[in-house]
Protein backbone atom coordinates (compact mmCIF):
# COMPACT_ATOMS: atom_id res chain seq x y z
CA UNK A 1 0.00 0.00 0.00
CA UNK A 2 1.26 3.27 -1.21
CA UNK A 3 1.02 6.28 1.45
CA UNK A 4 1.36 9.69 0.55
CA UNK A 5 3.47 10.70 3.51
CA UNK A 6 5.64 8.59 6.36
CA UNK A 7 6.38 9.52 9.23
CA UNK A 8 9.62 8.62 11.25
CA UNK A 9 8.99 8.58 15.68
CA UNK A 10 11.77 8.06 17.11
CA UNK A 11 11.06 7.36 20.96
CA UNK A 12 13.47 8.77 23.90
CA UNK A 13 12.86 8.35 27.55
CA UNK A 14 10.44 11.95 27.85
CA UNK A 15 10.25 13.27 24.35
CA UNK A 16 9.51 11.91 20.43
CA UNK A 17 11.68 13.14 17.87
CA UNK A 18 9.21 13.24 14.60
CA UNK A 19 10.07 13.26 10.80
CA UNK A 20 7.96 13.57 7.78
CA UNK A 21 8.80 12.87 3.89
CA UNK A 22 7.10 12.40 0.66
CA UNK A 23 6.59 10.06 -1.53
CA UNK A 24 10.16 11.17 -3.39
CA UNK A 25 11.54 11.04 0.04
CA UNK A 26 11.39 14.99 0.38
CA UNK A 27 11.53 16.01 4.13
CA UNK A 28 8.48 17.98 4.84
CA UNK A 29 8.65 18.96 8.58
CA UNK A 30 10.22 18.07 11.64
CA UNK A 31 8.83 17.91 15.10
CA UNK A 32 9.64 17.50 18.38
CA UNK A 33 6.93 16.40 21.17
CA UNK A 34 6.86 15.41 25.09
CA UNK A 35 5.90 12.33 26.01
CA UNK A 36 2.37 13.76 27.56
CA UNK A 37 -1.22 13.45 26.52
CA UNK A 38 -0.73 17.70 25.55
CA UNK A 39 2.08 16.52 23.66
CA UNK A 40 0.61 13.52 21.74
CA UNK A 41 -2.23 15.52 21.03
CA UNK A 42 0.37 18.30 19.63
CA UNK A 43 1.70 15.31 17.07
CA UNK A 44 -1.86 14.12 15.49
CA UNK A 45 -2.95 17.97 15.20
CA UNK A 46 0.63 18.96 13.05
CA UNK A 47 0.20 15.32 11.12
CA UNK A 48 -3.78 16.26 10.30
CA UNK A 49 -2.57 19.74 9.21
CA UNK A 50 0.66 17.98 7.22
CA UNK A 51 -1.95 15.81 5.34
CA UNK A 52 -4.85 18.58 4.85
CA UNK A 53 -6.87 16.46 8.01
CA UNK A 54 -6.80 13.08 5.22
CA UNK A 55 -5.06 10.87 8.53
CA UNK A 56 -5.53 7.39 5.65
CA UNK A 57 -2.36 9.34 3.41
CA UNK A 58 0.29 8.84 6.15
CA UNK A 59 1.71 5.62 7.84
CA UNK A 60 3.90 5.97 10.97
CA UNK A 61 7.19 4.23 11.51
CA UNK A 62 8.40 3.32 14.85
CA UNK A 63 10.91 0.82 16.90
CA UNK A 64 8.67 0.11 20.23
CA UNK A 65 4.82 -1.20 19.12
CA UNK A 66 3.03 -0.44 21.90
CA UNK A 67 2.39 2.83 24.09
CA UNK A 68 0.38 5.55 24.34
CA UNK A 69 1.87 7.22 20.97
CA UNK A 70 1.14 3.88 19.15
CA UNK A 71 -2.63 3.65 20.48
CA UNK A 72 -3.35 7.36 19.94
CA UNK A 73 -2.25 7.02 16.32
CA UNK A 74 -3.83 3.74 15.50
CA UNK A 75 -6.96 5.23 16.87
CA UNK A 76 -6.84 8.00 14.67
CA UNK A 77 -6.68 6.04 11.47
CA UNK A 78 -2.67 6.20 10.95
CA UNK A 79 -1.14 3.26 9.72
CA UNK A 80 1.52 1.92 12.61
CA UNK A 81 4.54 0.04 11.14
CA UNK A 82 6.92 -1.57 13.66
CA UNK A 83 10.50 -2.66 12.98
CA UNK A 84 13.14 -4.49 14.78
CA UNK A 85 16.22 -1.92 16.04
CA UNK A 86 18.84 -4.34 14.31
CA UNK A 87 17.12 -3.85 10.79
CA UNK A 88 17.02 -0.29 11.90
CA UNK A 89 20.80 -0.04 12.65
CA UNK A 90 21.24 -1.65 8.95
CA UNK A 91 19.07 0.77 7.14
CA UNK A 92 21.03 3.59 9.06
CA UNK A 93 23.75 2.29 6.86
CA UNK A 94 22.51 3.99 4.04
CA UNK A 95 22.56 7.40 5.19
CA UNK A 96 26.03 7.27 6.93
CA UNK A 97 28.91 5.23 6.65
CA UNK A 98 30.61 6.72 9.75
CA UNK A 99 28.31 4.98 12.21
CA UNK A 100 27.03 7.87 13.29
CA UNK A 101 23.59 7.81 15.46
CA UNK A 102 20.87 10.76 16.90
CA UNK A 103 17.49 11.01 17.45
CA UNK A 104 16.91 13.22 14.49
CA UNK A 105 18.51 10.96 11.82
CA UNK A 106 16.92 7.75 13.62
CA UNK A 107 13.60 9.65 12.92
CA UNK A 108 14.27 10.25 9.20
CA UNK A 109 15.72 6.83 8.43
CA UNK A 110 12.80 5.40 9.78
CA UNK A 111 10.02 7.56 7.83
CA UNK A 112 12.57 7.01 4.64
CA UNK A 113 12.88 3.14 5.14
CA UNK A 114 8.72 2.69 5.61
CA UNK A 115 8.85 4.96 1.72
CA UNK A 116 11.35 2.58 0.33
CA UNK A 117 10.92 -1.11 2.39
CA UNK A 118 7.47 -1.52 3.37
CA UNK A 119 7.39 -4.72 3.32
CA UNK A 120 10.14 -5.11 5.92
CA UNK A 121 7.99 -3.51 8.72
CA UNK A 122 4.94 -4.96 10.83
CA UNK A 123 1.65 -3.57 10.82
CA UNK A 124 0.96 -2.91 13.84
CA UNK A 125 -3.07 -3.60 15.08
CA UNK A 126 -4.78 -3.24 18.93
CA UNK A 127 -5.74 -5.92 20.76
CA UNK A 128 -9.19 -6.62 22.24
CA UNK A 129 -8.89 -5.49 25.83
CA UNK A 130 -8.97 -9.04 26.96
CA UNK A 131 -5.92 -10.17 25.13
CA UNK A 132 -4.13 -6.53 26.82
CA UNK A 133 -5.37 -8.45 29.68
CA UNK A 134 -4.14 -11.34 29.67
CA UNK A 135 -0.76 -10.13 28.29
CA UNK A 136 -0.20 -8.29 31.34
CA UNK A 137 -1.24 -11.15 33.53
CA UNK A 138 0.40 -13.76 31.94
CA UNK A 139 3.62 -11.38 32.11
CA UNK A 140 3.29 -11.09 35.44
CA UNK A 141 2.44 -14.26 36.18
CA UNK A 142 6.21 -15.06 35.18
CA UNK A 143 7.76 -12.44 36.80
CA UNK A 144 5.97 -13.69 40.40
CA UNK A 145 7.08 -17.10 39.75
CA UNK A 146 11.10 -16.03 38.84
CA UNK A 147 10.64 -13.88 42.09
CA UNK A 148 9.37 -16.49 43.47
CA UNK A 149 11.83 -18.98 42.52
CA UNK A 150 14.66 -16.64 43.53
CA UNK A 151 13.36 -16.54 47.58
CA UNK A 152 12.72 -20.28 48.01
CA UNK A 153 16.17 -20.56 46.66
CA UNK A 154 17.51 -18.52 49.02
CA UNK A 155 15.20 -19.37 52.30
CA UNK A 156 17.02 -23.46 50.75
CA UNK A 157 20.29 -21.50 51.26
CA UNK A 158 19.51 -20.54 54.97
CA UNK A 159 18.21 -23.99 55.62
CA UNK A 160 21.22 -25.88 54.04
CA UNK A 161 23.63 -23.25 56.76
CA UNK A 162 21.85 -24.13 59.76
CA UNK A 163 18.96 -26.58 59.42
CA UNK A 164 19.23 -29.16 57.12
CA UNK A 165 16.97 -31.68 58.56
CA UNK A 166 14.80 -29.80 57.16
CA UNK A 167 15.77 -30.18 53.46
CA UNK A 168 15.20 -34.00 54.19
CA UNK A 169 11.49 -33.82 54.28
CA UNK A 170 11.25 -31.74 50.86
CA UNK A 171 12.93 -31.89 47.27
CA UNK A 172 12.84 -27.75 47.91
CA UNK A 173 11.76 -25.00 49.95
CA UNK A 174 8.68 -24.34 47.55
CA UNK A 175 5.80 -25.82 49.54
CA UNK A 176 3.58 -24.39 51.82
CA UNK A 177 3.87 -27.19 54.74
CA UNK A 178 7.32 -26.51 55.46
CA UNK A 179 7.01 -22.79 55.85
CA UNK A 180 4.60 -23.82 58.14
CA UNK A 181 6.84 -26.35 59.98
CA UNK A 182 9.16 -23.54 60.43
CA UNK A 183 7.20 -21.00 61.91
CA UNK A 184 6.09 -23.25 64.51
CA UNK A 185 9.97 -25.06 64.68
CA UNK A 186 12.21 -21.88 63.55
CA UNK A 187 15.43 -23.65 65.32
CA UNK A 188 16.53 -27.50 65.67
CA UNK A 189 16.31 -27.26 69.57
CA UNK A 190 12.50 -25.97 69.16
CA UNK A 191 11.82 -28.51 66.59
CA UNK A 192 13.29 -31.24 69.21
CA UNK A 193 10.13 -30.85 71.52
CA UNK A 194 7.57 -30.56 69.39
CA UNK A 195 4.22 -32.68 69.97
CA UNK A 196 2.76 -35.10 67.40
CA UNK A 197 -0.77 -33.62 67.44
CA UNK A 198 0.78 -30.01 65.53
CA UNK A 199 2.65 -32.11 63.70
CA UNK A 200 -0.32 -34.10 62.29
CA UNK A 201 -2.28 -31.02 62.09
CA UNK A 202 0.27 -28.93 59.57
CA UNK A 203 0.19 -32.02 57.51
CA UNK A 204 -3.73 -32.62 57.34
CA UNK A 205 -4.05 -28.59 57.00
CA UNK A 206 -1.79 -29.25 53.62
CA UNK A 207 -3.26 -32.47 52.59
CA UNK A 208 0.22 -33.79 52.49
CA UNK A 209 0.07 -37.76 52.57
CA UNK A 210 4.16 -38.97 51.34
CA UNK A 211 5.11 -38.48 54.96
CA UNK A 212 3.72 -39.07 58.22
CA UNK A 213 4.19 -37.04 61.55
CA UNK A 214 6.05 -39.39 63.31
CA UNK A 215 8.51 -39.53 60.53
CA UNK A 216 9.04 -35.68 60.92
CA UNK A 217 9.45 -35.49 64.36
CA UNK A 218 12.57 -38.60 63.77
CA UNK A 219 13.95 -36.32 60.82
CA UNK A 220 13.75 -33.39 62.88
CA UNK A 221 14.81 -34.55 65.95
CA UNK A 222 18.44 -35.69 64.36
CA UNK A 223 21.73 -34.25 65.68
CA UNK A 224 21.33 -30.57 64.76
CA UNK A 225 24.84 -28.77 63.37
CA UNK A 226 27.99 -27.13 65.87
CA UNK A 227 27.53 -23.80 64.99
CA UNK A 228 29.17 -20.18 66.11
CA UNK A 229 27.14 -19.00 68.73
CA UNK A 230 24.68 -16.82 67.15
CA UNK A 231 25.03 -18.07 64.03
CA UNK A 232 22.08 -20.39 64.00
CA UNK A 233 19.50 -17.34 65.49
CA UNK A 234 21.23 -15.03 62.84
CA UNK A 235 20.29 -17.50 60.12
CA UNK A 236 16.75 -18.41 61.44
CA UNK A 237 16.18 -14.47 62.00
CA UNK A 238 16.86 -14.75 58.30
CA UNK A 239 14.48 -17.32 57.21
CA UNK A 240 11.45 -15.41 59.09
CA UNK A 241 11.99 -12.34 57.78
CA UNK A 242 11.62 -14.32 54.24
CA UNK A 243 8.60 -16.30 54.83
CA UNK A 244 6.53 -13.42 54.74
CA UNK A 245 7.60 -11.96 51.47
CA UNK A 246 7.61 -15.65 49.64
CA UNK A 247 3.92 -16.17 51.32
CA UNK A 248 3.21 -13.07 49.98
CA UNK A 249 4.24 -14.09 46.45
CA UNK A 250 2.32 -17.23 46.55
CA UNK A 251 -0.60 -15.54 47.19
CA UNK A 252 -0.12 -12.77 44.01
CA UNK A 253 0.15 -15.83 41.79
CA UNK A 254 -2.94 -17.49 43.01
CA UNK A 255 -4.69 -14.18 42.80
CA UNK A 256 -2.91 -13.68 38.56
CA UNK A 257 -3.85 -17.17 37.93
CA UNK A 258 -7.75 -16.99 39.72
CA UNK A 259 -7.90 -13.31 37.24
CA UNK A 260 -6.43 -15.47 34.13
CA UNK A 261 -8.99 -18.26 34.44
CA UNK A 262 -11.33 -15.89 34.58
CA UNK A 263 -10.54 -14.50 31.50
CA UNK A 264 -9.96 -18.06 29.54
CA UNK A 265 -13.38 -18.41 30.54
CA UNK A 266 -15.02 -15.40 29.43
CA UNK A 267 -13.77 -15.58 26.18
CA UNK A 268 -14.34 -19.58 25.38
CA UNK A 269 -18.09 -18.60 26.33
CA UNK A 270 -20.72 -17.38 23.66
CA UNK A 271 -20.97 -13.68 23.46
CA UNK A 272 -24.35 -12.18 22.79
CA UNK A 273 -25.08 -10.76 19.60
CA UNK A 274 -24.71 -7.37 20.97
CA UNK A 275 -21.13 -7.91 21.66
CA UNK A 276 -20.24 -9.74 18.79
CA UNK A 277 -19.18 -12.98 18.24
CA UNK A 278 -17.30 -15.73 20.62
CA UNK A 279 -13.69 -15.70 21.08
CA UNK A 280 -13.11 -19.31 19.55
CA UNK A 281 -9.19 -19.35 19.67
CA UNK A 282 -9.31 -19.80 23.52
CA UNK A 283 -11.16 -22.64 23.41
CA UNK A 284 -9.57 -24.18 20.60
CA UNK A 285 -6.22 -23.90 22.59
CA UNK A 286 -7.49 -24.88 25.82
CA UNK A 287 -8.56 -28.32 23.85
CA UNK A 288 -4.86 -28.99 23.09
CA UNK A 289 -3.11 -31.94 25.37
CA UNK A 290 -0.40 -29.87 27.41
CA UNK A 291 -1.87 -26.53 27.20
CA UNK A 292 -3.11 -25.28 30.89
CA UNK A 293 -4.30 -21.58 31.60
CA UNK A 294 -1.00 -19.89 31.69
CA UNK A 295 0.47 -21.40 28.82
CA UNK A 296 -3.03 -20.30 26.64
CA UNK A 297 -2.75 -16.86 28.18
CA UNK A 298 0.69 -16.79 26.99
CA UNK A 299 -0.11 -17.58 23.28
CA UNK A 300 -3.15 -15.51 23.19
CA UNK A 301 -1.38 -12.27 24.24
CA UNK A 302 1.87 -13.05 23.04
CA UNK A 303 1.30 -14.38 19.39
CA UNK A 304 -2.05 -12.56 18.85
CA UNK A 305 -1.41 -11.70 15.44
CA UNK A 306 -0.14 -14.69 14.23
CA UNK A 307 -2.60 -16.50 15.72
CA UNK A 308 -5.43 -14.19 14.14
CA UNK A 309 -3.77 -14.67 10.54
CA UNK A 310 -3.10 -17.86 10.96
CA UNK A 311 0.42 -17.77 9.89
CA UNK A 312 2.35 -20.44 10.60
CA UNK A 313 5.33 -19.49 9.43
CA UNK A 314 5.37 -16.47 11.51
CA UNK A 315 3.99 -18.06 14.64
CA UNK A 316 7.31 -20.80 14.52
CA UNK A 317 9.53 -17.02 13.78
CA UNK A 318 8.71 -15.59 16.50
CA UNK A 319 8.26 -18.39 19.39
CA UNK A 320 11.83 -19.23 18.60
CA UNK A 321 10.88 -23.17 16.75
CA UNK A 322 12.05 -22.35 13.52
CA UNK A 323 15.60 -22.97 12.71
CA UNK A 324 18.48 -20.41 11.65
CA UNK A 325 20.23 -21.54 8.50
CA UNK A 326 23.36 -20.25 7.79
CA UNK A 327 24.98 -21.40 4.57
CA UNK A 328 28.31 -20.20 2.82
CA UNK A 329 30.07 -22.21 -0.01
CA UNK A 330 30.44 -25.77 0.93
CA UNK A 331 29.55 -24.98 4.66
CA UNK A 332 26.04 -25.36 6.36
CA UNK A 333 25.37 -24.69 9.78
CA UNK A 334 21.56 -24.98 11.42
CA UNK A 335 21.22 -23.45 14.66
CA UNK A 336 18.78 -22.56 16.92
CA UNK A 337 16.88 -19.29 16.77
CA UNK A 338 17.88 -16.68 19.54
CA UNK A 339 15.79 -13.85 18.15
CA UNK A 340 12.39 -14.60 19.39
CA UNK A 341 9.71 -13.51 22.12
CA UNK A 342 11.15 -14.71 25.17
CA UNK A 343 8.02 -15.23 26.36
CA UNK A 344 6.25 -17.42 24.03
CA UNK A 345 9.59 -19.54 23.39
CA UNK A 346 9.19 -20.63 27.78
CA UNK A 347 5.09 -20.91 26.82
CA UNK A 348 6.11 -23.10 24.09
CA UNK A 349 8.71 -25.18 25.66
CA UNK A 350 5.85 -25.93 29.04
CA UNK A 351 3.54 -26.97 26.30
CA UNK A 352 5.82 -29.20 24.06
CA UNK A 353 7.68 -30.38 27.91
CA UNK A 354 3.68 -31.14 29.29
CA UNK A 355 2.15 -32.37 25.92
CA UNK A 356 4.70 -35.06 25.53
CA UNK A 357 4.11 -36.54 28.99
CA UNK A 358 0.25 -36.61 27.90
CA UNK A 359 -0.18 -37.00 24.43
CA UNK A 360 0.65 -40.71 23.21
CA UNK A 361 1.59 -39.22 19.45
CA UNK A 362 4.06 -36.50 21.37
CA UNK A 363 6.01 -38.87 23.23
CA UNK A 364 6.67 -41.04 20.46
CA UNK A 365 7.97 -38.24 18.31
CA UNK A 366 10.38 -36.96 21.33
CA UNK A 367 11.58 -41.00 21.83
CA UNK A 368 12.17 -41.26 17.89
CA UNK A 369 13.72 -37.73 17.54
CA UNK A 370 15.90 -38.89 20.76
CA UNK A 371 16.94 -42.19 19.18
CA UNK A 372 18.44 -40.13 16.07
CA UNK A 373 20.68 -38.44 18.64
CA UNK A 374 18.84 -35.13 18.99
CA UNK A 375 19.50 -33.51 22.38
CA UNK A 376 16.53 -32.87 24.91
CA UNK A 377 16.08 -29.20 24.00
CA UNK A 378 16.13 -30.12 20.15
CA UNK A 379 13.52 -32.77 20.55
CA UNK A 380 11.39 -30.60 22.25
CA UNK A 381 11.79 -28.05 19.88
CA UNK A 382 10.75 -30.35 17.03
CA UNK A 383 7.91 -31.31 18.85
CA UNK A 384 7.19 -27.68 19.27
CA UNK A 385 7.33 -27.28 15.50
CA UNK A 386 5.05 -30.16 15.04
CA UNK A 387 2.41 -28.71 17.92
CA UNK A 388 2.04 -25.50 16.27
CA UNK A 389 1.51 -26.65 13.04
CA UNK A 390 -1.40 -28.37 14.28
CA UNK A 391 -2.71 -25.90 15.94
CA UNK A 392 -2.74 -23.61 12.81
CA UNK A 393 -4.34 -26.19 10.80
CA UNK A 394 -7.17 -26.36 14.20
CA UNK A 395 -7.31 -22.71 14.00
CA UNK A 396 -7.71 -22.79 10.41
CA UNK A 397 -10.83 -25.47 10.23
CA UNK A 398 -12.10 -24.09 13.67
CA UNK A 399 -12.08 -27.35 15.25
CA UNK A 400 -11.32 -28.58 18.50
CA UNK A 401 -8.65 -31.19 19.63
CA UNK A 402 -10.09 -34.42 18.69
CA UNK A 403 -7.35 -37.71 19.31
CA UNK A 404 -10.06 -39.81 17.86
CA UNK A 405 -9.63 -37.89 14.36
CA UNK A 406 -5.92 -38.35 13.88
CA UNK A 407 -5.74 -41.56 13.32
CA UNK A 408 -3.51 -44.87 15.30
CA UNK A 409 -1.22 -44.73 12.76
CA UNK A 410 2.38 -44.39 13.43
CA UNK A 411 3.96 -41.18 13.33
CA UNK A 412 5.93 -40.70 10.06
CA UNK A 413 9.70 -40.22 10.79
CA UNK A 414 10.87 -36.39 10.49
CA UNK A 415 12.46 -34.92 8.21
Amino acid sequence: MIFKYCLGIDWASDKYDICAVDQNGKECGRKQVEHSGDGIRQCIDWMLRLTEGDASAVAAAIEVPHGAMVESLIENNVAVFAINPKQLDRFRDRHTVAGAKDDDLDAFVLADSLRTDQSCFHRVELDEPAILRLRELSRMAQDLQTDSNRLSNQLWEQLRRYYPQMLKLSPGADEVWLWDLLELAPLPEIAAKLKLGKVKAILKGNRIRRITAEAVLEQLRQPALRLAPGSAEAASEHVQMLLPRIRLLQQQREATGRRIRGILGELCQPAAESEGREHRDAKILLSLPGIGPVVAATMLAEASQPLRDRDYQALRNYAGAAPVTRRSGKKKVILMRYACNEQLRNGLYHWSRTSMQTDSRAKQQYEESRQRGQSHGRALRGLADRNLAMLISMLKSNTLYDPARRGTAALAPAA
